[in-house]
């Protein structure tokens, strides 16, 4: 019998039951847009991650102060102040490689503009921190390096500060307070947007860290360092130098911990990636799940409907069809309904993965890759379930078919 026959006669059999077909196809369904929607949360997410870490800067190199204990509970990286001025400048003139570098400061404190006030971050940096960031303006520019050594009162600001303390007039120029201490704006930022901790990467005044450290802090060590490199080739060698300095620099005996911890881009972007790639592993094989279940269906509605059709399939047999017509008759059948479940599914999946990020605000992902492995999954699934239910329907003896009420 020709293909396009069997393929006819498949066909038209699920089409004389049409609520049976679509509640079979359901489980298909659900089970490939659950793949496609969680992988694309979690690729979406992993995403988001990977683009907030390199807004670090390239080649980039992070020296943290080290972890401090206090009653018995350790504290986190940078609770330890152990990082000074004079390592800054050391770091600076004596590790090769080295293009920039920036302190890190850090305060939250209220900020006043007239009559206006906000409570935002306050970041002591050094003239080099923009650059790093590769941050652009959208109105005046950075300090320099004299104000740096000079501790000037000037700031920059994010897009949020700006609007929250002087609506759509330009802060250029105009005075804030910070802490009652009076700095001169001489930028603003042009808008970053969200962090991958969900925090506004806008709402935060950039001030020389030396003025930070005078004015607001009252500290003389920094919570961190950041290094640009001049190439990613020599960033482990850098690595090791900087470690090398600090130890000798903090007299660090041979074997004894590290005050310090010194941390690559790409380590940073690994550790941080981790949990998100453990996230969308975890989603895509719950979901698999269904997909499995939604085979199980399958199988067992070809197993309901090899019973039903007992006396068709005698009379094709009698006919002339062969036991292979039969299997393949079937095998048809559940690849059809597999198939056709599955790209119902990839359109359900990418509806899904919009709405999400629509409606919720979530970053989503659909890959081409997810949509090829859900796909060819479904295919696979009908091919596998279906095949025991046809097999059982092409073994069938014609002359107890014909017989079977």
């Amino acid at each position: 019998m020709k293909f396009s026959a069997t393929w006819m006669i498949a066909l038209r059999a699920l089409r004389r039951n049409l609520m049976r077909s679509g509640l079979t196809m359901l489980g298909i369904i659900i089970g490939v847009a659950a793949v496609i929607a969680m992988v694309a949360i979690g690729t979406g997410a992993k995403e988001q991650v990977a683009s907030s870490i390199a807004q670090i800067g390239q080649n980039t190199v992070l020296v943290m102060s080290g972890t401090g204990s206090r009653g018995g509970v350790r504290g986190g990286w940078g609770s330890s102040p152990t990082l000074t001025k004079q390592d800054f400048e050391a770091i600076r003139k004596e590790v090769p490689g080295v293009i920039r570098a920036t302190p890190d400061v850090r305060k939250n404190a209220q900020v006043m503009a007239g009559n206006q006030n906000v409570n935002t971050t306050i970041n002591g940096a050094g003239e080099d921190y923009v650059d790093i960031r590769a941050w652009e303006f959208l109105e005046g520019g950075n300090f320099t390096a004299a104000d740096v050594r000079g501790a000037t009162k000037v700031a920059i600001l994010g897009q949020t500060v700006a609007t929250n303390l002087f609506g759509g007039a330009s802060p250029v120029g105009q005075v804030v307070r910070i802490q009652n201490a009076p700095y001169v704006v001489v930028g603003l930022l042009k808008p970053k947007g969200m962090s991958m901790m969900g925090g506004d990467q806008d709402d935060m005044v950039l001030v020389p860290w030396s003025s930070a450290m005078v004015r607001l802090t009252g500290t003389d060590s920094f919570r961190a360092i950041t290094v640009q490199v001049e190439s990613a080739e020599q960033v482990e060698v850098v690595m090791a130098d900087l470690a090398a300095l600090l130890r000798q620099r903090h007299r660090i005996r041979e074997g004894a911990e590290d005050d310090f911890h010194v941390r690559s881009q790409q380590e940073i972007m690994e550790m941080a990636t981790s949990t998100t790639r453990t996230m969308t592993i975890l989603l895509g094989a719950i979901a698999g799940v269904s997909l499995l279940v939604g085979g199980i269906g399958i199988m067992n509605i070809m197993l309901v409907s090899v019973t039903e059709r007992t006396r068709e399939i005698g009379v094709r047999m009698a006919v002339g069809a062969r036991g292979s017509d039969i299997l393949l008759q079937f095998l048809v059948e559940a690849v059809v309904l597999s198939v056709g479940g599955g790209l119902i599914g990839i359109g359900l999946g990418i509806g899904i993965a919009e709405l999400v990020s629509a409606k919720v605000g979530w970053n989503t992902l659909v890959s081409p890759e997810s949509v090829a492995l859900a796909f060819a999954f479904s295919a696979a699934i009908g091919v596998f379930f279906g095949f025991y239910p046809a097999r059982k329907a092409a073994g069938l003896d014609p002359i107890e078919a014909l017989r079977y009420e």
